[in-house]
Order: C-alpha cells, then sequence, then structure tokens
C-alpha cells in the first residue's frame, strides 16, 4: 500500500476510536459513546463524601443535576462539614454565622444565589428559590432572609452555635488575630479596633502606607484561611445525559468582618457550568479568586479545546502571577466525565463518583503537581 493509504487508514482508524489525544493541552474529547460510560457523575471539592454520596443517590436514581447538586450540598449544611459550611461556624467579628450559596444550571444556565444570609439554615434552598421564583440572581442580607421564610424555608434559626461562640471569644482575646483590616489606626496587627483613617496627619499617613507595604505581603494563610476553617463545598453533577450543574454553600472566613460576602454565592468564581463545556468549582481565599473568576476560566478554557488538568492549573497560575502567595484550589471537569484540580498555598483534595465506582474515590492535588 503506498504510504498515502498507510497515512490514510491510520487517520480513519483514529476517527473511529475512542482514544483521546492531547497535545500541549489541548485536548481532542473522546466520543459521546465512549464519554457516556463515566455518567452520570458526582464530583466535589474536599473530601465530602457524605455529600457527594447524597448527590449521587438523587442522580443515580433518574433525578436532575439541580435536584443531585441540592442534595449534596444540603448534606454538607446538615453536617457543618469541617465548621466551614452550614450553621454554627465562621463567625465574624461580632460573633455572628451568616451563610452564602449559589447554584447554576448548565442547561438555562440560570443562576440563584444568597449572600450574608441571616436566620435561615438552608443556604443553598434559598439559593434554589431564587433561581426557580424570581428573575434575579442574588439577594443578600436580612431581605434575603425576608424572602425564603416568606417562600417556606424553615426559620428563623439561630445561626450561631456554643462552638463558634466560645471561638469567636478566644478570637477576641487574642486581640482579635488575625483580621482583615488594612491601612486603619491603630494598628490592626495589636488590636481589635475600633479601626478608623487618619489620612491629615503625616506621621498616620506614613504609618497607613508602612502598614499597607505589610499587608500586601501577607498571604492567606496569615489570614488565617486554610483547610480547617475555609472550606467552601462547591459541587458539580453531570447526568447521563450530559446536562449539568453546580452549586456551593459555604459559612465564610472566620472572624471576617460583618457583611463580607465572598466568592461563593458569585456565579463563575465559586463555580460554573454550562452543558456544551462541563463545569468547574472553586475554594479558598474568596477575596483573591472572586477578582479572577476562576471557574468562568476553567470553562471558557475547556471550551477552546484544553483539557481539566490544562485549563484547571492555567486558572491557577493566572492567580498565582498577581498573588503567589493565595491559598486556593479548583477542580475541573468536561461534559464527558474527564477531571481534574489544580491548587496553590496547600495540598487539595476532591471527591468523585461516577458510573461503575462502587464508592467515593478521593484524589489528592499537590501544589507542586
Amino acid at each position: 500500500m503506498a504510504s498515502g493509504g498507510v497515512f490514510l487508514l491510520i487517520i480513519m482508524q483514529l476517527a473511529t476510536s475512542s482514544v483521546s489525544l492531547s497535545v500541549e493541552g489541548l485536548a481532542v474529547a473522546p466520543s459521546e459513546e465512549d464519554g457516556n460510560k463515566r455518567l452520570p457523575i458526582v464530583i466535589s471539592t474536599w473530601a465530602f463524601v457524605d455529600a457527594v454520596r447524597a448527590a449521587w443517590e438523587v442522580v443515580d436514581g433518574g433525578g436532575s443535576p439541580v435536584d443531585a447538586v441540592v442534595a449534596g450540598c444540603s448534606t454538607c449544611e446538615r453536617l457543618r462539614c469541617d465548621g466551614s459550611v452550614g450553621y454554627g461556624g465562621s463567625p465574624d467579628e461580632n460573633g455572628e454565622t451568616t451563610l452564602d450559596a449559589m447554584i447554576m444550571d448548565g442547561t438555562t444556565m440560570d443562576v440563584g444565589a444568597v449572600g450574608a444570609l441571616r436566620s435561615v439554615r438552608d443556604a443553598i434552598g434559598a439559593a434554589r428559590l431564587v433561581m426557580d421564583h424570581t428573575e434575579h440572581t442574588l439577594l443578600v442580607g436580612d431581605q434575603a432572609s425576608d424572602f425564603a421564610l416568606s417562600l417556606g424555608l424553615s426559620g428563623p434559626a439561630n445561626l450561631s452555635t456554643d462552638d463558634s461562640l466560645d471561638l469567636w471569644s478566644t478570637w477576641r482575646d487574642k486581640k482579635c488575630q488575625p483580621n482583615f483590616w488594612q491601612n486603619v489606626i491603630p494598628d490592626p496587627r495589636f488590636s481589635c479596633g475600633p479601626y478608623h483613617t487618619r489620612s491629615e496627619s503625616s506621621r498616620h499617613s506614613r504609618m497607613l502606607q508602612e502598614c499597607g507595604e505589610r499587608t500586601a505581603a501577607r498571604g492567606s494563610s496569615q489570614k488565617g484561611i486554610g483547610p480547617t476553617n475555609h472550606d467552601t463545598i462547591s459541587m458539580a453533577v453531570i447526568d447521563k445525559s450530559a446536562k449539568v450543574a453546580v452549586g456551593t454553600s459555604t459559612n465564610g472566613a472566620t472572624y471576617k468582618i460583618p457583611g463580607r460576602v465572598g466568592d461563593g454565592p458569585i456565579v463563575g468564581a465559586s463555580g460554573y457550568a454550562d452543558d456544551e463545556v462541563g463545569a468547574c468549582g472553586a475554594t479558598g481565599d474568596g477575596d483573591i479568586m472572586m477578582r479572577f473568576l476562576p471557574c468562568y476560566q476553567v470553562v471558557e478554557s475547556m471550551r477552546l479545546g484544553r483539557s481539566p488538568k490544562h485549563a484547571a492549573k492555567d486558572a491557577i497560575a493566572r492567580i498565582k502571577r498577581k498573588f503567589p502567595l493565595f491559598v486556593g484550589a479548583v477542580f475541573a471537569i468536561d461534559r464527558h466525565g474527564v477531571h481534574a484540580g489544580a491548587c496553590n498555598g496547600w495540598t487539595f483534595q476532591y471527591a468523585v463518583q461516577g458510573h461503575g465506582m462502587e464508592d467515593v474515590e478521593i484524589h489528592t492535588i499537590s501544589p507542586h503537581s
């Protein structure tokens, strides 16, 4: 056979096979038939095994991805996963726990979210009410709580516990360290405040400049952000028809300034989903990460042909170039169920359960991998 004929035969064999090819981070997706062998599938930040099992039970039983995401995130809220999801964790400077959540339907691109939610424990349920029953995307604060209660969610409820109040009291005794203030007087490294600015004084101006320089050099870990106090659950579910949804739930950063809302309810930051491509979930220092919309970046990178691994690593690298010491992570999953993760500043884990798997599997990602 002529060399041209041999080359044509090889191309035809590749075209009809289920081999996944990758060249410099650009992935040729497996065939639809091969991809569906992994579906349905559930993926979540961290080793939140019970949450993944709850979501898997729904989607494996024929439920929608949105229903499965709600089931998974609700489980984590009830279990208060790592103290950073649900009530009774991450008190703010006043000792109060507030909740953030978001849900996105990757088929319709509808989104519902709540931020700084008070008096309602079912944050992901409140987010779904926003998506299903309003034309809005995000409701916040007391008005979000009133909205959720008016549509039948349980409450009002106290979101603080003895443990969270003890944690806050200990923090106060340690002169409110760490905290999230900068460029204020008195020096937030040694005082609980109240704080104020004094820009009219040259002496104070120098102090503010020095304080700002110190703050710029600080990393997420110096703000107390780590796996035990900043573990947003971000979960994506893909059903056997490749329909996708993503959701998040968190009680935010411990000792945050009251009123702070992080990346948890921000679509494109903590999570993003599109049936045409796949999904992404994020966790970490939301105040930094939300500036880069890493999950939107991941999904759009996959849309342009990048593999989940390279899309995830690229999104983290973009943040790291500006904030080398930030702590955060993302998972990426394409519509065929191929998944990967990337992180910076900590060792990250994500959990997966999919078709053909006996139980949840935990994947560990090093910041150097």
